[in-house]
């Protein structure tokens, strides 16, 4: 009877226009832009999601970090809450239903073998009723009802068919709790009904309720106090960092940033910037020598500049013009092989201490093209060339005619044949990198060595395993060992070599040892008795 309206409602034409008239009213509460119809623009939605980005964004990392942990936690001890009082619950009812099925299977038993006695207790509350096949209660627990079963024969047939417990409202029978009802069917028709109040598993998961209540906002509260007191002790060395960052200024180079004892991923911050630091300090002090020793270089020729053509000036009725012009001229030049000498330690220095191309550089023909403009003042001997005059190798060097000045000897054994690469004599020394630096290498180093020997320099090239191996022998005064390593170094000169007429502003061993370095090779003076002995190894191709 129930379902009569409803037809009567969809057949009628009013009942179909109240929908319609909702609607109309709805949509045209959106269109003229009423206050409970308008939908918010979505530039203006993304613009409130924007700003809410920015301040988020802008909050410290310290509160960021506690604020997820603190969301995690609490979605995980809500979740643990949740799962908690599920399977309590589960527990407890199982409990409550293991308990009835076995009080119901004792009574079975009791009834099946005719001892079921007039008066039945239970100890642990279980409501017991025992109905015949007559549909009469036969026997019962204390304070169950004798005349209504607790389900009637449907019911229990249903009951028994399932096989498990259920829940019965107890209010009707007299007992104000829901109980949790199981049946079993005994012999001669008889039927055993077992009932447990759910209200000690109510109150339990009640109980358990409250408490994750209210524990559950204090153990977040302490979590999330712990992790700001934690996250606050794991960034105090980065605010450390910070703080010795901001005091570290122009008058405080030599400073370093303080290093945590943890062994965690700021010490290694603090280790890589304290260690950039000191390339930022050693580069700093690097320039501050270059401008220092460049300006005092330059000043020198510049006021020899300035003082000649001063004087030139002040008394030009006596002034020899064409002496005063070749004095300016070779400070002039003096001052234009400085500027190149800067420039090209500058282009080294920016290349990072890699060459300027990586091209095939076959030395041997480099150092014959190079040692040709100094004439009789260079010896040069190259090995691994063919040897055309085909000399007595049992003749000193001295009574070759391939000996003299100037000349270029190859193969023998005391420039270094090509034998002792392991390869057919004639095969080029090819190395890889920028002939023109190479070939700056070789001329600063023989420029150096005229400028302290009175016999022809001797240049050798020979390859000697991996490498190829230059060496630029004078037979100068040379130099104290102690003192070798020290004249690569930028703007340096030995007291011996610091006249003006020796030239040279002391950067030609440091172009030399910067560009040998870029192209993976080595250079170090020795001692020639007499005289000096530079050599320069690279690797072959």
């Amino acid at each position: 009877m129930a379902a009569d309206p409803a037809p009567r409602d969809r057949r009628d034409p009013r009942n179909r226009q109240e929908p319609r008239d909702l609607q109309e009213r709805s949509v045209g509460g959106a269109g003229t832009g009423s206050r409970t119809g308008a939908v918010p623009p979505a530039d203006a939605v993304a613009h409130g999601g924007g700003r809410a980005v920015g301040r988020w964004r802008r909050k410290s990392l310290r509160f960021r970090l506690t604020a997820v942990a603190s969301a995690v936690l609490a979605v995980a001890l809500v979740v643990s809450a949740y799962v908690m009082i599920t399977v309590l619950g589960n527990a407890l009812l199982t409990t409550i239903d293991e308990s009835i099925y076995q009080r119901a299977r004792e009574t079975v038993s009791l009834a099946d073998a005719g001892r079921l006695p007039n008066e039945m207790t239970s100890p642990d509350g279980t409501l017991l009723q025992v109905i015949d096949g007559a549909e009469r209660i036969t026997h019962t627990t204390t304070g169950t009802d004798r005349l209504v079963p607790l389900l009637d024969a449907g019911e229990r047939a249903a009951a028994i068919d399932e096989g498990e417990a259920r829940f019965l409202d107890g209010k009707p029978y007299g007992i104000p709790h829901m109980l949790r009802v199981r049946v079993l069917s005994a012999d001669r028709g008889q039927t055993v009904i077992a009932a447990r109040p759910f209200s000690e598993v109510q109150t339990s998961i009640s109980t358990a309720g409250h408490v994750l209540i209210v524990g559950t906002p204090l153990l977040l509260i302490l979590l999330a106090g712990a992790s700001w007191v934690i996250i606050g002790g794991t960034l105090r060395p980065i605010a450390a960092l910070r703080r010795g960052a901001d005091e570290i200024t122009g008058t405080a180079r030599f400073r370093r940033l303080p290093v945590p004892e943890a062994r965690d991923e700021v010490h290694s911050l603090a280790t890589t910037l304290n260690a950039m630091l000191a390339r930022l300090e050693k580069a700093g002090i690097r320039q501050r020598a270059l401008v220092s020793d460049a300006a005092h270089e330059l000043r020198s020729p510049l006021a020899s500049i300035r003082l000649q053509l001063e004087v030139a000036l002040g008394h030009p009725e006596g002034q020899d013009w064409r002496e005063t012009a070749e004095g300016v001229l070779e400070d002039t030049m003096r001052l234009s092989r400085l500027a190149e000498d800067l420039l090209s330690l500058a282009r080294l220095d920016e290349r990072g201490g890699t060459p300027a191309r990586g091209e095939p550089v076959e030395l041997d023909q480099l150092v014959s093209q190079t040692v040709e403009r100094y004439g009789e003042a260079v010896t040069v001997r190259i090995s691994g060339q063919p040897d055309v005059s085909q000399p007595d190798v049992n003749r000193p060097d001295t009574d070759r005619p391939d000996s003299a000045p100037g000349s270029v000897t190859t193969g023998g054994p005391e420039s270094g044949s090509g034998a002792l690469t392991g390869e057919p004599e004639g095969r080029p020394i090819r190395v890889t990198g920028d002939a023109l630096d190479l070939g700056r290498v070789l001329v600063n180093l023989v420029d150096n060595a005229l400028r302290h020997t009175s016999a022809p320099v001797v240049v050798e090239l020979r390859a000697e395993g991996a490498d190829a191996v230059l060496t630029v022998t004078d037979d100068g005064p040379g130099i104290p060992e102690a003192d070798r390593e020290r004249v690569f170094d930028r703007f340096t000169r030995l007291d011996s070599a610091r006249s003006r007429d020796e030239g040279g502003a002391g950067l030609g061993l440091a172009i030399v040892r910067e560009t040998v370095h870029a192209h993976g090779g080595a250079v170090h003076l020795e001692d020639a008795s007499p005289g000096l002995r530079a050599v320069v190894r690279l690797p072959l191709s």
